[in-house]
């Protein structure tokens, strides 16, 4: 009796497939936008509520909380803004660094540079003879995307873009600073620190919950600090704006 081609290989293919995990550069990719933003929206929130609400302990003014929180909310979306643009120019100036000492020392040294990846590849626990084949077939196709890769970390075709960290600081700064600064000063006086307050935590609780389930990690710690330094520098800056107002400053 002939064997089925499920019996005749073992048994059927029960290698498990993972669709769903992302591959390892759309991943960086996504940490990237994820640190970017979610870093612009927590300082966005945080440091104009305490603005905000610091100025609310000291005077009943509108206006007064108008102009605070719009200086604060300018002055913290460049900021960041700069700060990204700036950090991340620097992290591509040194990856393009490398790759240009990279290249000259294939073109020098191609002999030399062959068998550095192939010890690069035994020491991830590839045997020799496999290494040596790897490296070989990694050199003919891209010797320096693969030098890039395995020795320095860096996809050549996936470099750090200062505009894309720049804007999405700015953008989820902006975004988050005007939670706040709305709800400090569209409610009436008597509801105003309540309001702001409670709006200030649940935004910070649903940004905690949303990075940690974005990043994969749990999502408990992510929220109280969060929600924890959210309430601290309000509290703080309460307490100093009403010690400022009392003593009239």
């Amino acid at each position: 009796m002939p064997m089925s081609d499920e019996t005749a290989g073992g048994g059927a293919d029960t290698t498990p497939s993972h669709p769903e995990e992302p591959h390892r550069e759309a991943l960086g990719t996504r940490l990237n936008w994820l640190r970017a933003g979610v870093l612009g929206a927590n300082d966005g929130v945080v440091s104009t509520a305490g603005l905000v609400v610091g100025v609310a302990g000291a005077t009943d003014s509108r206006s007064a909380l108008l102009t605070a929180g719009l200086a604060g909310l300018l002055a913290g979306s460049l900021s960041m803004a700069a700060g990204e643009y700036v950090s991340v120019s620097t992290q591509r100036d040194s990856e393009q660094a490398a790759l240009a000492l990279e290249r000259e020392e294939l073109a020098a040294t191609p002999q030399a540079e062959l068998d550095e990846l192939t010890r690069l590849l035994q020491n991830q626990g590839i045997s020799e003879d496999l290494a040596r084949e790897v490296a070989e077939q990694l050199t003919a196709r891209d010797a320096l995307a693969a030098h890039a890769r395995v020795e320095l970390g860096i996809d050549p075709e996936e470099l750090a873009n200062p505009w894309h960290a720049t804007l999405a600081s700015f953008i989820s700064f902006t975004l988050g600073a005007l939670l706040p600064l709305l709800a400090i000063v569209l409610p009436p006086h008597e509801w105003r620190l309540p309001i702001t307050v409670v709006s200030v935590v649940a935004a910070l609780v649903a940004c905690g919950w949303g990075s940690a389930r974005l990043g994969g990690a749990p999502a408990r710690p992510a929220i109280a600090r969060n929600a924890a330094g959210g309430a601290i520098a309000m509290a703080v800056t309460y307490a100093v704006g009403a010690l400022l107002g009392a003593s009239g400053v």
